[in-house]
């Protein structure tokens, strides 16, 4: 196409705009029949680019011709994910982690579940509910850029050690490749636990304890920059577990 157009500004220069609207009509009828009908942001293109060289179509420039093409809709912008928590919003999470130490420790569990899915969907990282599998259960999972990540939610009991972190790592490595992990303990992880975790094996896990949902809670910090920083820690050190306050995501 391209070859025939310059050949026939060089060489038959006259036949040029015949040309020209013979391609235009062919190609409305082409792409009707395709569903993908031309656009009046085409035509207007077209008219732009003829004066560079020195042609002007005025079959092309008829307003009843121009009118006849619909407007395409203007896309809408993607919705953006929430920076951070409004303060009403976290004051009111906050107020829900509080209240959960005044239930009973079965009530705890669901609880934390539910207030996790408020915190995951307040800044907008699409969250779904537990869900069963054959053989095992697994407390949520969350959208982050793209990426998926399934949650493992501890409420209370001693801290997380090697066996819990392991168990939910290979949790996470039969699923699909490219999945990853949250672990979410309010009581925290062993230092043992999390050493021996790093060694021998390639992470697929973050880790998050009450105190880093106290400091996302209290301080605002973005959830969603928290989440980065970790995962971006875990990529570099192979630490599951990076504390929020030496992430240096906020100032003392």
């Amino acid at each position: 196409m391209v070859q025939l157009l310059t050949s026939t500004l060089e060489y038959r220069r006259s036949h040029f705009t015949k040309l020209i609207i013979t391609i235009v009509r062919q190609a409305m009828t082409y792409r009707r029949g395709k569903g993908n009908p031309l656009t009046r942001t085409e035509i207007d293109r077209l008219n732009g680019l003829l004066p560079s060289v020195e042609f002007k179509i005025p079959e092309l420039l008829d307003p009843g011709f121009l009118n006849s093409f619909v407007q395409p809709k203007a896309e809408e912008p993607p919705p953006q994910m929430a920076e951070s928590l409004s303060k009403a919003k976290a004051q009111e999470l906050a107020t829900q982690l509080i209240e959960i130490t005044k239930l009973n420790p079965q009530a705890r569990g669901l609880r934390f579940e539910g207030f996790l899915n408020e915190l995951f969907a307040g800044s907008g990282l699409a969250p779904r509910g537990a869900f069963r599998l054959v053989g095992e259960q697994i407390d949520g999972s969350f959208k982050l850029h793209g990426q998926t990540y399934l949650v493992e939610a501890k409420w209370h009991g001693p801290q997380i050690g090697f066996a819990d972190l392991m168990t939910f790592s290979g949790k996470v490595a039969g699923k699909a490749s490219w999945s990853r992990g949250l672990f979410v303990s309010n009581s925290g992880f062993t230092a043992g636990g999390l050493e021996a975790f790093s060694r021998g094996r390639q992470t697929n896990l973050i880790c998050v304890d009450g105190l880093d949902l106290f400091e996302v809670l209290s301080r605002q910090v973005s959830l969603i920059d928290v989440l980065e920083e970790k995962t971006r820690c875990a990529a570099e050190t192979n630490r599951a577990f990076v504390a929020i306050r030496d992430l240096k995501l906020y100032h003392e």
